[in-house]
């Protein structure tokens, strides 16, 4: 997979994308990320991006012409079928299926804005969509850039060591993750649950779907009732949740 990320800020991007996951898998040619400056395709001799807010207000917003030719410099790059994104706190919420839908693209092109934002005329034009990491806001589109692409890239064949780590991780089944263990087997008075030591795989399997359906019921209900909703919710499911509610009450 090839990403493109248009930013003021690329030592942010390129120092982040040399360690974990990431790192390795560009080091082993799974994928490859760029990031791009609006400010060398600044046409004045300040390099300048940004200018003025149309009908007053503090801040700036990031100008058209700079940061459209970076955009398409780029996307001249990216394989047919790629994607532009905008990394905005105005944008659709950022799911595990966003992923995997973005996962099988042969390119991602993700802008990170500044300031007060981009020019509308540019997003109407150039972007395909906009995807926001929470309800909140950051000073760029950096850090949820690296959020997305750290998101896509571990979902991609070969680049995890075990590719059940990623088909198990939370909200691949709609579900939170269960809790896990390792060594020792006591700490300070806490005992791993028998189940895990016992070897029955069959029980294991049973424990953890009950524990991942336990965990969202308390802690993410709306994924929860998504899920019911959704009808993927089977039998085996309704009678582990309510062993699980009863050892709760």
């Amino acid at each position: 997979m090839q990403i493109a990320v248009i930013t003021l800020f690329p030592e942010f991007i390129n120092t982040a994308m040399q360690v974990g996951v990431v790192g390795r898998a560009q080091e082993r040619g799974q994928v490859e990320v760029e990031a791009v400056n609006p400010r060398d395709f600044a046409g004045d001799v300040r390099k300048t991006v940004d200018d003025r807010p149309y009908g007053g207000g503090p801040g700036m917003v990031l100008k058209v012409e700079p940061t459209r030719s970076a955009l398409r410099a780029a996307k001249g790059k990216l394989p047919a079928g790629s994607r532009c994104v905008y990394m905005g706190a105005d944008g659709a919420p950022l799911t595990q299926a966003k992923v995997a839908e973005l996962a099988v693209l042969p390119g991602l092109m993700l802008l990170a804005g500044r300031y007060e934002g981009v020019d509308e005329r540019l997003l109407a034009t150039e972007v395909d969509e906009t995807i926001s990491i929470g309800d909140y806001v950051l000073s760029g589109g950096e850090l949820p850039a690296l959020v997305l692409i750290d998101a896509v890239v571990r979902t991609l064949p070969g680049v995890l060591g075990d590719e059940a780590s990623a088909q198990q991780d939370s909200f691949m089944t709609g579900l939170l993750d269960w809790p896990h263990y390792t060594r020792p087997e006591v700490l300070e008075d806490m005992q791993v649950p028998e189940v895990l030591i016992g070897g029955n795989h069959e029980a294991i399997r049973r424990w953890r779907l009950k524990q991942a359906l336990g965990r969202t019921w308390l802690r993410r209900p709306d994924l929860l009732a998504a899920h019911i909703e959704s009808g993927a919710m089977t039998a085996e499911e309704q009678a582990l949740l309510a062993e699980f509610k009863a050892e709760q009450r």
